[in-house]
């Protein structure tokens, strides 16, 4: 899979960034979003494979966004049995977010990114548009810390595997009034705080890498991010866990479903009996192979954001594989018309 989509997602990702930083600054936080999703649509159906979203933005009647169930690639054409091999077709699952960070992208703001995760037929869990309460961490401190224990609990063992003082932490917290008690807690505990208005994929994912200076994201964001962070979080070794929200007063937003006995009722026709359950980045990305793809949008701590000079582009990507254990930074330089000059740097 990585060695015939390797590439190919990566350009799916920058298509989607570059098309989304033409609205940078803008204020436009929505078409930052769709021309993200057109960008990334447009490139994947040039692909020779068959896919699914299963984590999208929508369903069927909110096109043009990549809905879940959607279909995309060359072989899902309805012409595709006159040049699509059976025995070489590729089935995948895919997890999008044209646009992670819409308001960072509106406002000119730091940190946003085209992201997606892909694996085979059935590799990724197919959350539903829930909320999810997070853990990341870490590859020293995965199967040390717990979802399940009090953050304080979390900031002792954490502090112990990072062997650091607690004080010395620093843990992501999505900026929401759900959060108060959360933020309240860590800081009584001894760490520092560093709350975060959007993206909180970028800051679980940097959890994995030392010299980000973030040690922990806790607290609770989408469900969809949660799964695209779980599979990047695999593939890198570090520790993720994130547990279904299904109450709407808990996330205190009304964006959930109008009641929790609905969402329970809903969560059981997906096939989810146990709402309360822990999951893991394993089970969350569960397939043999799983491959992660993120492009700069606006600069964050792990990529630059796209950078246009005239008649061309250079974006930063993060592609990062279970198949062949690998992080790789892309430096890309896209040009458009024929240029002048080539920006180095």
């Amino acid at each position: 899979m990585e060695n015939t989509l390797g590439l190919e997602i990566i350009e799916v990702v920058e298509q989607a960034a570059i098309a989304s930083a033409r609205w940078m600054g803008k204020g436009e936080k929505n078409t930052a979003d769709q021309v993200a999703v057109e960008a990334m649509r447009e490139r994947m159906n040039k692909i020779y494979m068959r896919g699914r979203i299963v984590i999208g933005e929508g369903e069927r009647d909110e096109a043009p966004m990549l809905y879940i169930g959607e279909e995309v690639g060359i072989c899902t054409r309805t012409d595709a049995k006159d040049f699509c091999n059976p025995d070489e077709l590729i089935e995948i699952d895919i997890a999008v977010d044209p646009c992670e960070g819409t308001n960072l992208v509106a406002y000119g703001q730091n940190g946003s990114m085209a992201v997606l995760a892909i694996s085979e037929k059935g590799g990724l869990f197919a959350a539903p548009d829930f909320y999810m309460k997070k853990l990341a961490a870490p590859a020293a401190a995965r199967g040390h810390v717990d979802i399940n224990k009090t953050p304080t609990q979390n900031l002792k063992i954490l502090s112990e595997c990072l062997d650091r003082a607690v004080e010395e932490l620093v843990v992501v917290v999505m900026d929401r009034p759900r959060h108060k008690e959360l933020i309240q807690e860590i800081r009584s505990a001894g760490a520092r705080v560093r709350l975060i208005s959007d993206g909180d994929v970028s800051a679980a994912i940097c959890c994995a890498f030392a010299g980000t200076n973030i040690h922990c994201l806790m607290g609770i964001g989408a469900a969809p991010e949660g799964v695209i962070s779980a599979a990047a979080l695999r593939c890198l070794g570090g520790h993720f866990q994130g547990q279904l929200i299904y109450d709407p007063e808990v996330v205190k937003t009304g964006l959930i479903g109008e009641s929790k006995e609905g969402n329970i009722a809903r969560l059981k026709e997906m096939g989810i009996n146990d709402p309360d359950r822990s999951y893991n980045a394993e089970e969350l990305a569960s397939g043999n192979t799983v491959l992660f793809a993120a492009c700069g949008i606006t600069p964050g701590t792990l990529m630059e954001g796209v950078r246009f000079f005239h008649g061309g582009a250079r974006t930063q990507s993060l592609v990062i594989s279970s198949q062949s254990q690998t992080a790789r930074f892309v430096d890309t330089i896209h040009m458009f018309e024929p240029t002048k000059t080539l920006q180095l740097r």
